[in-house]
Order: C-alpha cells, then structure tokens, then sequence
C-alpha cells in the first residue's frame, strides 16, 4: 500500500531506492509518541529541488536518532509571512498533531515553519503544550518542548527578515521602474521585452496585427467589431485562440500598450493592511515632475491610448439602480451629427434619428397627444447644416467667441493627451503653491523648522513651482485657428472627422438648430430657409450666420455643378 505523500515525494524528485533508506517507503500507523510530522516549504519556485531533498534528508536523520517514524511529508509552495496566504499543508500537519495521530512536527528551520512572529508561534506552542506535543527545528537543533523563549525570539527574527526582504524587494522594483525598466510580467500584445534588456519592443509577428486593431479603435470602431474581423481572418491571438471583444477592451486599457510603466495600486485588508493583489490603473507612474515613464516602444502613443479610452469611455455610463453584473452599462452610439441639437418647431423636444428621417422623439415616443410631429429627410439637413456652418466659421473674426470655443472643444477632442497633461500640470502646480504655503507656516508661524532647512526646502519647492509655471504656459498658448479660416482646410478638417468629430465642430459653434413647419404636404422650399440656427456667437444670427452661410452654399452649389459639367 503506498503512503499518502508518495506523489509529492517524488514530486520532489526521490526515487524508490532512497525513499525506503530514509524511512518514507512504508505507511506508519501505531503509538502517537513514536511517530511524526514533516513539514516542507518551498517559499519560491527558484529555490532548487536540490535544497529541499537535503533538507528532508537531514529530518529523517533527526527522526531516525530519536526512533521516531515519520508518519506523513507535508510539501507545499506558499509565503510564510503574509497573513492572507492561507497554508493548507501546514495547517494539515498541526491537525494530524491535534487530532493525535502524532506528537512531534519537524521543521528544517524557524523561517521555514512562520515568518509572522510569536503572535502565531506562540498560539501554535500552547496548543502544542496542551496536547504533549512538541516542534523540532532541525537545522537550529530546538525542541519546542525546553526552548521556547529561543523559538519566540527567533520567530520575531524570521518576521523582521521577511519585512527586509519585502522592502528590499519593493526598493529594486520601484528603482527599476524609475529608470524606464519593464518590471515583468506578460507583455501587451504586440510587444515583447527582450531577456536582459529591461525594455519593450516591438514583436514582429504581432506588431502588424495590433497596430491595425489601435487604428480601428481610433476610428471608434467597438471591441466587438474588431473582434469578428480578425476571427473572420482566422487571425489568433498570442495564445491560438479566438479574439474576444474583452481581450481588446483589456489591450485598451493597458498603458504599457503605449510603452509606458503601469502604475499598480496594492489592495488592502479591512483593517488597512497590504494584500497580494492590485489594481490595474488606466494612468501611468509619473516621474516627480508628472511626466509618464516610459520603457520603450509601444504599439500607439499615449496621445493615442488616451484618445482611444475617451472613446471607450463615451460609449458607456455608470450603471445605477442595479447591484447585478458591471458597474457600468452601454451606451447607444449616435449616428447623426444633429444628435442634441435639433428641436421640434411644436414642442421644442429633440429631433432624432428615425432612419432616413429625422422625427420628433417625444411624438414616437408619447403619442400625438404630446405632439403634432414633425419630420424631414435626413441626408439633405445634414447637407445644408454643414454648408452653414462653414459659411458661419469663415466670416468669423480669429476671436470671436465661437473661434475660441472650437478652440476649446473640439481641439480638446483632437489631442486628450494634451489636454490630461494640462489638467496634471494645473494639479500639480496648486500643489507644489500648497507646500510652499506649508513650510512657510511650519517656520514662520509654528516654528518648528530651522532656518537652513527651511531655505532648502523652499528652493526645492521653488523650482519646481517655476517649472510648472513654465510648462503651463506653453500648453496653455493658443493653437493655430489658420486653418478655420481657410475655405478649403475647413472643408479637409470636416471630411477628416468622423460622427463625433462633426458633432464636436459643430456644438461648437450652434446652440441649437429648429426646422419650421411644412407649409403644406410636399412643400418644396428650400431647406436652408427652413432652418433656424442658434449660434453659439453673441452677433445677429440672420447675419452673420444664416444669409452668409446661405450665400457659401450657394457658391458651393455652384462650384460641384461646375466640377461636375467639366
């Protein structure tokens, strides 16, 4: 009959023949007294198997000098000084000694059996003392049963070595970050971090694939989409298997995607204390001047990564009345530029998509007892919108109102990244004003700074206050408007854009924008006469928008007539 440990035995790499030398080849049952415990733990997966059979050896050795069998190996590969690592081996060697089936637990040394100190040791020896039991420490040659101050001290000592080493280990982590060194772990898709370099880079069999599926999610095409396109390619993912709209959204999120170090945020107990697990952050760490640290290539740029999660971000709400699933919920995208700005001329509600049409929501929706209704073609006010507008923007002064506003809005959707750094800057210099504000209370008022210190300490701040100050101000000079005053760059940018670009130009610049009622079925007047457009700008609508922007379509009319004839 083999022992119930066999499989981890060998598991450790012991073969029959030295299994019955050491006395772990047969089943031992009997006298409590005559037999033992054995337990082994392998804190990380480099430490070799070499090291844990010569630690078995030597507590056979030690069981065979006090004529005791060893009853049952208990192996296991788990952290020794983390309380929220439960220990099942462990705890299953202490219950064969509480429910008697033994009386001595062997343990190569103190590291090996606790590092959370005499508060756990402690309570294990009473229970221990209570049943006539006993823990041998091989290597320090203790017995449990007349050294229990030497245990206590030594368990204290096992506990601030392990505090050591996890602040040592932390220190060459967060050094390594610092410096720009990939900290490990599985790289984005598309990238690969060469052994020894510290740095990523691009993979070559991946890098096509993830350039194009970063292009697609600029173009706001949705995970899911992107998803069935490569599936439909049978293109695979780095594991062989089918893309997922998920696998995309986590590639979106990630910031090492844009070459960046990740910042990690580590989880906590109810009562404060650190945990083995972390959150994933969309923001990368920052040097002390906020700047993100980068650690090589990255399959987009941050401006990119940025520009791709306010897309994710607009197509979803936070969910609320519901405790099930998500903390967030999709939000139907629109596919009209007029979404929010077009009112009914009856009840002033919104004009929304109705497929070919634009129609009165509120009479869709609650019946022509709220409303009468209204609708026209939506292809032909889409059109016509756009020709006033242009018209509108290109007899704008460079400051005028809504010139500023496009400035404000819609470069802001073309470049978040600079947008986010501002918002960083600005945060960061009332910050650094803070401190400074501090110190000087901390001397002047409180006193309980020296002068020397003090002065040292305002430099620094000092410094870092004009920096910012600097970096503010250039995000914050006024962008090139040239092209909004240029007839045919207006037209590049507009084309340029997609639905929420327009969208973005156009509330920009107009209010709102209501459509006059038929005069009869089939009325023929021209849609330009029957829009009523609120601009944004303090001068006369009628002027400076609509017979100006009336006149530009016109023009344009003419022009395509003319292209179209030659």
């Amino acid at each position: 009959m083999d022992r119930d440990d066999y499989p981890a035995l060998k598991a450790l790499g012991f073969e029959d023949d030295e299994l019955k030398e050491l006395g772990l080849w047969d089943v031992y049952t009997g006298d409590p007294a005559a037999l033992a415990e054995m337990y082994v733990r392998r804190s990380k997966k480099k430490d070799t198997l070499a090291a844990l059979k010569a630690m078995v050896r030597q507590m056979c050795a030690q069981a065979d000098r006090d004529k005791i069998k060893v009853r049952h190996v208990w192996f296991e590969q788990k952290s020794a000084s983390k309380a929220y690592v439960r220990r099942e081996e462990f705890e299953k060697s202490t219950a064969a000694i509480v429910d008697g089936l033994s009386k001595t637990l062997y343990v190569f040394k103190t590291s090996r059996l606790s590092r959370r100190g005499m508060g756990q040791v402690g309570l294990l020896l009473d229970t221990f003392e209570e049943r006539q039991a006993r823990i041998y420490l091989v290597s320090e040659h203790l017995d449990s049963r007349y050294s229990r101050t030497v245990l206590g001290f030594l368990s204290e000592q096992a506990r601030d070595q392990a505090k050591d080493i996890a602040e040592f280990t932390k220190l060459g982590i967060d050094a390594h970050k610092a410096e720009g060194r990939w900290p490990g772990g599985v790289t984005p898709y598309g990238l690969e971090c060469p052994k020894g370099t510290g740095k990523l880079r691009h993979k070559t069999a991946e890098y096509p694939t993830a350039r194009r599926i970063a292009l697609r999610l600029l173009d706001a095409i949705t995970p899911a989409a992107i998803a069935e396109e490569l599936n439909k390619e049978r293109t695979l993912t780095r594991h062989g298997k089918k893309w997922r709209a998920q696998t995309i959204i986590h590639l979106a999120h990630s910031v090492s995607w844009a070459g960046l170090i990740p910042n990690r945020e580590r989880a906590t107990d109810e009562n404060g204390n650190p945990i083995d697990k972390y959150f994933k952050s969309i923001e990368p760490l920052r040097d002390a001047k906020g700047i993100p640290i980068p650690c090589g290539e990255g399959v987009v740029t941050y401006d990119e990564f940025l520009k791709i999660n306010a897309l994710m971000t607009g197509r979803s709400r936070a969910a609320s009345g519901s405790a099930i699933g998500n903390t967030r919920r999709g939000v139907r995208q629109p596919v009209t530029i007029m979404t929010g700005l077009f009112k009914c001329p009856h009840c002033g509600g919104p004009l929304g998509n109705g497929g070919r049409n634009y129609n009165c929501r509120n009479r869709a929706m609650q019946g022509p007892s709220v409303c009468q209704g209204a609708a026209t073609a939506r292809q032909r006010v889409d059109d016509a919108i756009t020709e006033l507008w242009r018209g509108h923007i290109l007899h704008l002064a460079p400051d005028s109102e809504t010139i500023q506003n496009i400035a404000r809005r819609w470069l802001s959707y073309q470049d978040p990244g600079k947008e986010a750094r501002k918002r960083q800057v600005s945060a960061l210099l009332e910050s650094a004003v803070g401190r400074e504000m501090k110190l000087e209370k901390e001397f002047f008022v409180l006193g309980k700074m020296s002068e020397e210190k003090f002065e040292s300490l305002r430099e620094q701040v000092a410094v870092q206050i004009a920096e910012l100050k600097v970096e503010l101000a250039e995000l914050s000079k006024e962008a090139d408007l040239s092209p909004l005053m240029d007839p045919v760059a207006l037209t590049a940018i507009w084309n340029s854009e997609g639905i929420e670009g327009r969208r973005a130009l156009l509330a920009a610049a107009v209010k709102s924008v209501t459509i006059t009622p038929a005069k009869y079925r089939g009325d023929r007047t021209p849609i330009h006469d029957r829009l009523v457009v609120e601009w944004r700008d303090a001068k006369d609508p009628a002027a400076a928008g609509f017979e100006k922007g009336a006149e530009f379509a016109l023009m344009t009319r003419q022009r395509r007539k003319a292209e179209a004839t030659a």
